[in-house]
């Protein structure tokens, strides 16, 4: 199989892993993968993860990347808010909720960060037309809230910088009601109120 032939062969994986290319053809020769790479054709992202050179890399595809790096997972916690303009731009990586033990990844494109949460509250998330599993307003809201606990007085609920306008346009309470209510946790609720309190008045 010569590259042009892979590449027609993967059209639906932009980013694919070994395991991919062994869907498409079963006797795939790995060496071939450094071969593209020193000639430019594909990057590698991680272990056993690439992605073709002519893909342009916007934040619709680092966050396809951050679902399909370690696996479950969805896009959450500042990611999630800075997407929906709730916080700040933030520029140091994706951030990522899992089932999977917390873990890093540094690659050439910037870094991945897990935060692991039981699978019993592995919900809340959408899966939009390009194929991003990102969490929805409420629930990056409250992955956030439940996996930094510190943010429990009002200095640390100002340091975020929350736009109080877009999270009234966009925050449905009574999704966010339901929501916590699965977390089944007071300590959480006790946060959440709190912090919603102080974005009121702020």
């Amino acid at each position: 199989m010569n590259f042009w032939e892979f590449k027609s062969s993967l059209k639906d994986f932009p980013i694919f892993s070994t395991a991919d290319i062994r869907t498409v053809d079963a006797n795939f020769d790995r060496r071939r993968l450094s071969e593209w790479q020193g000639k430019g054709y594909i990057r590698k992202i991680a272990k056993g993860l690439y992605i073709f050179s002519d893909i342009d890399v916007d934040e619709s595809m680092i966050y396809r990347i951050a679902n399909k790096l370690y696996r479950p997972s969805y896009v959450s916690l500042e990611s999630a808010l800075a997407h929906y303009h709730l916080i700040p731009e933030v520029i140091y990586g994706v951030t990522s909720v899992s089932t999977r033990r917390t873990y890093r990844f540094e690659t050439s494109l910037t870094h991945f960060s897990y935060r692991t949460v039981s699978p019993r509250l592995f919900f809340g998330y959408t899966l939009r037309p390009d194929q991003v599993k990102i969490a929805t307003v409420e629930k990056a809201l409250l992955d956030y809230l439940y996996l930094k606990p510190s943010i429990d007085n009002p200095a640390a609920v100002d340091s975020l910088r929350v736009d109080r306008d877009n999270l009234a346009d966009q925050l449905d309470e009574t999704r966010l009601q339901d929501l916590l209510e699965r977390f089944g946790s007071g300590a959480l609720s006790r946060r959440l109120y709190g912090f919603l309190e102080r974005i009121k008045h702020a």
